[in-house]
C-alpha cells in the first residue's frame, strides 16, 4: 500500500494523465448501483405485502436517510484525512485516524439509534399516517432504527477502505449485503423453507442482519488490509488533533447533504397530506428514478478524486476542461436511462403495484424525471468538482438558500395550495435543481474556484501530517 515505487510514481505529475476518470469511476458505479438496488429490492418485495406497507416504509426511510447524513459527518471527514495520510506515507497516522473515527461514529450511532427508538412515535406523528401505515412504520423503525449504529460503522469503514484505494473490497461487501438482504426478504415475505411470514417485520430483520454481518466482515477486512494494525488503546484514547481534522473536514462537507435531506423530509410531510396513494407513487417513482442518478452520482464521486488530483498537480486549466467532459458523459447517460425508464414507466410500475391510479400518476412523474435529471446531474458533478478544488462554501450557501427559499415553499404552493398534487411537488423540485445547477455551472465557468485551491504545487510534499 505504501510501496516506495508507487509513492514515487504518484508524486510525478505525469502520472495524473495515466489515471482516467473511467478507471476511478467503474468500481464506484457498481457500488452505487448495488446500494440503489438494495433499496429498490426492499420496495419491490414489500409491494407483495401491500401498497400501504410500501408507503409506510418510504416515510421511515426518509428519516433513516437523514441519519445517514449525520453519520457521514465523521465518515466523509475521516475518508479525506486518511487519504491525505496515505499520500504523506504515514501509515501509523492512518490507523489512529481510522480508530478515532470508528469510536466517534460508534458512540454517535448508539446515541442516534437510542433517540430514534425512544422518540419514534413523535417522529412518525409528523407525517399524519393512517393507523395501518403507522403500525407498519412503527415496527420497521423499532428494528432498523434500533440497529442504526451498524450503518454508522459501515459508512466509516467504507470511507477508510476507499481512501486507501480498496474500492473493490467495498464493492464485494455491498454485493454480499444485497444477497443476504434479498434472501432474507424472500424467506420472511413468502414464508419459504418453513420460515414464518412476517411481512414488514421480516424485511426489517433482513436489513438489520445484513448490516450486522457486513460490519463483522468489514472489521476483518480492515485488520487484514491496513498496513499498521489498529491498537486497542487507539480506540479508547481519542487524540484531539485527529478528531479536529476529521470533524473540521466532515462537518462542512456534509452541510449541503444535510440541507437536502431535511428539505426532502419536509416535502415528504407535504406528500402525506395528499394520501397513501400519492405517497406510494412517490416511493415507487423515486426508487426507479434513482437508477437515472446512479451514473451521475458515480461520475460525481470519481470526479471529486480526479479533479482533486489535477488541481493538486497545478493543472488547473486541464481540470477546468475535464469537468466539462465528465459532465457531458454523465448527462448523456442519465438522459438515455431516464428516457428508457419513462417510456417503460407503466410496465415497470406494474411490477410494484396493480393500482391503476398509482401507475397512471407514476408514469407522468417518470416523464417529468427526464427533465429533472439533467439539472440534478449538473449539481452532483459540478458541486463535487468545486469541492475538489477547495470551493466548498459556495455550493452549501446556494444549496440552503435554494432548497428552503425555492423548493420547499414551491412544493407546498404548487402541490397543496394550488392542488396539483404530486405533479406540482415534482415541478417544484425540477425548478430547484435547474436553478442551483445553473448557478453551479456559472461558478465553474467563472473560474473563481481557482483562488480557492488548498495546496500549492510546491507545498504538495508538506501536505497534512508532515
Amino acid at each position: 500500500m505504501f510501496n516506495k515505487d508507487k509513492i514515487k510514481k504518484s508524486k510525478d505529475n505525469s502520472s495524473i494523465k495515466k489515471v482516467t476518470l473511467f478507471a476511478i469511476t467503474w468500481p464506484i458505479f457498481i457500488e452505487v448501483f448495488l446500494q440503489t438496488f438494495m433499496r429498490i429490492s426492499d420496495i419491490f418485495m414489500l409491494s407483495f405485502v401491500s401498497d400501504e406497507a410500501v408507503a409506510a416504509i418510504g416515510v421511515v426511510n426518509q428519516i433513516m436517510m437523514f441519519t445517514f447524513v449525520l453519520f457521514n459527518f465523521t465518515a466523509m471527514g475521516s475518508g479525506v484525512v486518511v487519504a491525505q495520510y496515505v499520500g504523506a506515507q504515514k501509515p501509523k497516522a492512518v490507523s489512529i485516524t481510522i480508530a478515532n473515527s470508528i469510536v466517534i461514529n460508534l458512540l454517535f450511532g448508539i446515541f442516534i439509534s437510542s433517540m430514534v427508538v425512544i422518540f419514534r412515535h413523535e417522529f412518525l406523528s409528523l407525517f399524519n399516517l393512517s393507523p395501518e401505515l403507522l403500525e407498519h412504520a412503527n415496527i420497521y423503525m423499532l428494528i432498523v432504527g434500533g440497529t442504526l449504529f451498524t450503518q454508522a460503522m459501515i459508512l466509516t469503514i467504507f470511507s477508510a477502505l476507499q481512501a486507501q484505494g480498496m474500492t473493490k473490497d467495498v464493492m464485494y461487501v455491498v454485493l454480499a449485503m444485497n444477497v443476504i438482504n434479498i434472501f432474507g426478504n424472500y424467506l420472511f415475505i413468502f414464508g419459504a423453507l418453513g420460515v414464518p411470514q412476517l411481512g414488514v417485520m421480516g424485511v426489517a430483520i433482513s436489513t438489520a442482519v445484513s448490516r450486522g454481518l457486513a460490519v463483522v466482515a468489514l472489521f476483518v477486512m480492515l485488520y487484514k488490509r491496513t498496513e499498521i494494525k489498529i491498537r486497542l488503546e487507539d480506540y479508547y484514547k481519542l487524540k484531539k488533533e485527529y478528531v479536529k481534522k476529521i470533524l473540521g473536514i466532515g462537518v462542512p462537507a456534509a452541510g449541503e447533504h444535510l440541507s437536502h435531506n431535511l428539505s426532502q423530509l419536509t416535502i415528504t410531510v407535504f406528500i402525506t397530506m395528499l394520501g397513501a396513494n400519492a405517497l406510494a407513487t412517490r416511493v415507487y417513482t423515486q426508487n426507479l428514478m434513482n437508477f437515472m442518478t446512479v451514473f451521475s452520482l458515480s461520475v460525481a464521486k470519481g470526479m471529486q478524486i480526479y479533479i482533486g488530483q489535477l488541481v493538486g498537480a497545478g493543472k488547473l486549466e486541464e481540470a477546468y476542461q475535464k469537468m466539462y467532459q465528465g459532465l457531458r458523459v454523465a448527462i448523456t447517460v442519465a438522459l438515455a436511462v431516464g428516457l428508457t425508464i419513462a417510456i417503460s414507466g407503466e410496465f415497470l410500475l406494474g411490477f410494484f403495484t396493480e393500482d391503476a391510479e398509482i401507475i397512471a400518476l407514476g408514469s407522468i412523474i417518470l416523464f417529468l424525471g427526464v427533465i429533472l435529471e439533467p439539472g440534478r446531474t449538473f449539481n452532483l458533478v459540478i458541486i463535487s468538482s468545486l469541492r475538489a478544488a477547495g470551493d466548498a462554501k459556495f455550493p452549501v450557501t446556494i444549496g440552503i438558500l435554494s432548497m428552503w427559499g425555492l423548493s420547499v415553499p414551491l412544493a407546498y404552493f404548487l402541490g397543496i395550495s394550488l392542488g396539483y398534487g404530486l405533479i406540482g411537488v415534482t415541478i417544484a423540485i425540477i425548478i430547484d435543481e435547474w436553478f442551483r445547477g445553473s448557478l453551479m455551472f456559472l461558478r465553474w465557468r467563472s473560474k473563481k474556484w481557482k483562488k480557492k485551491v488548498l495546496v500549492e504545487v510546491d507545498e504538495a510534499k508538506t501536505a497534512v501530517g508532515q
